[in-house]
């Protein structure tokens, strides 16, 4: 399809769907937010095309100009100028046009779910975790995201087996789901007395969150134990079975919740992470059968991925997805710095996509 014809293909998407919020009352709340969100994202993308059409017609305007002014070499050389400029600007608000055009990723503007897990490296890989998890804490709260510890899994020395929290904010899923992978640390472990560098390992896991209407999970598909409460975040609440394990069979995803005294409330958190989870899954399966050279230079997302290393000794950060190296590591974990990281791999993602819609 032409860039003209895509150009008027969502002009006349724009027209329809404010036709269409026009008659409101013939809507129902669902379809109203549906359609006042798609007019939202449509506005930018319009505002460009029309500005990249008015450059384009000036340009034409101003070429006629010429060719009307005859001898008056002082209107000829005025319009020239300003031809100049048109076509000098003209490229570059059509490159921006083309980035916008883009297929956007739908889960883009959800909320999301984060899980880091320690990897290989024993207490170094649960602290690794631990300070993973208050990094994009930190991050969450410099961004004005909402940030809602749901799991946690404590080592005896203040490390993390294994923490989950939702994210919920404005895009969050679109500027955190390149953190999906291995995350590899480099640095001399607390415990260490001879001073040696230990590297170790701690998995995150990005997640959109899933609406109910997403994922129909049928009650008889799900096998629901209830248990006691125990271990660090359980004492408070382990004097009854309060603890919930829902295993979904179809997919065999497990997800358990303990942390609130509420039975309820820990069935509908653990709900919420296995809706999450399932939708990952089949989100993942169709953008595999869609693309399997998704792994490119910013890579799968795999979870099994080593994406990036944390070097303390050298204050170093280093994506081996895009081999950007950053010496301001410090900066990284105080969630100032992340932002860096996140810009570079989207820029990435979004030239490769670029690339291949022009093949």
């Amino acid at each position: 399809m032409s860039l003209d014809s895509t150009m008027d293909k969502v002009l006349q998407r724009r027209a329809e769907v404010e036709a269409r919020l026009s008659q409101a009352a013939d809507m129902t709340p669902t379809e109203m937010a549906t359609l006042s969100r798609e007019l939202t994202e449509l506005r930018p993308v319009c505002e460009q095309i029309e500005l990249v059409n008015r450059l384009a017609k000036e340009i034409a305007d101003a070429q006629i100009m010429v060719g009307e002014a005859g001898n008056d070499a002082e209107m000829v050389e005025m319009v020239r100028n300003e031809l100049e400029e048109l076509s000098d600007q003209l490229p570059t608000e059509q490159d921006k046009l083309q980035f916008l055009l883009l297929p956007k990723d739908k889960d883009d503007s959800r909320n999301a779910i984060l899980e880091v897990r320690a990897g290989t490296g024993g207490d170094e890989a649960a602290l690794f975790a631990a300070d993973l998890f208050a990094m994009y804490q930190r991050f969450a709260v410099k961004h004005g995201w909402k940030f809602e510890v749901m799991e946690v899994s404590e080592t005896g020395i203040g490390g993390y087996k294994e923490a989950t929290a939702i994210i919920a904010g404005s895009d969050v899923f679109a500027r955190l789901k390149f953190e999906s992978g291995v995350h590899r640390v480099q640095r001399v472990p607390e415990t260490e007395t001879g001073g040696r560098i230990h590297t170790s390992a701690a998995t995150v896991a990005v997640l959109p969150e899933a609406e109910d209407v997403d994922i129909d999970v049928v009650e008889t598909d799900l096998r629901i134990d209830v248990f006691r409460a125990s271990g660090p975040g359980g004492q408070s609440v382990n004097t009854t079975d309060s603890a919930v394990r829902v295993t979904h069979l179809p997919t065999g995803i497990v997800v358990s919740q303990q942390d609130e005294k509420s039975q309820h409330k820990n069935r509908a958190k653990a709900m919420k992470i296995l809706r999450a989870r399932i939708y990952d899954a089949e989100r993942v399966r169709m953008e595999a059968e869609r693309a399997a050279s998704r792994r490119g230079q910013v890579g799968s997302g795999d979870r099994s991925e080593r994406i990036r290393t944390y070097n303390f000794p050298q204050g170093r950060l280093t994506d081996h997805r895009i081999n950007l190296t950053l010496y301001k590591l410090d900066r990284v974990m105080a969630g100032e710095a992340l932002d860096e990281v996140i810009e570079a791999l989207i820029a990435e993602d979004q030239a490769r996509r670029l690339a291949e819609g022009m093949e």
